[in-house]
């Protein structure tokens, strides 16, 4: 398996997990305001998932630059 390959993979997971932090917070917010504790938390998570989705997509458009 390729560089790219084994990248496309990894943002595809991480795409997934993003998708699932996303509706966890959109499921808190619809369950407000009982849990209201955990928002913080839950924003962190998902802020975090979306960041490292972020630099992988751009560490793959790059791979993929440089390899074209």
């Amino acid at each position: 398996m390729s560089d790219i390959d084994a990248l496309k993979d990894e943002v595809k997971k991480l795409n997934a997990r993003a998708t699932q932090k996303k509706m966890d917070l959109h499921d808190l917010s619809e369950e407000l305001p009982q849990n209201w504790q955990t928002i913080l938390q839950v924003a962190q998570e998902t802020y975090d998932a979306y960041k490292t989705l972020t630099e992988k997509r751009a560490e793959l458009k790059a791979l993929e630059t440089a390899s074209a």
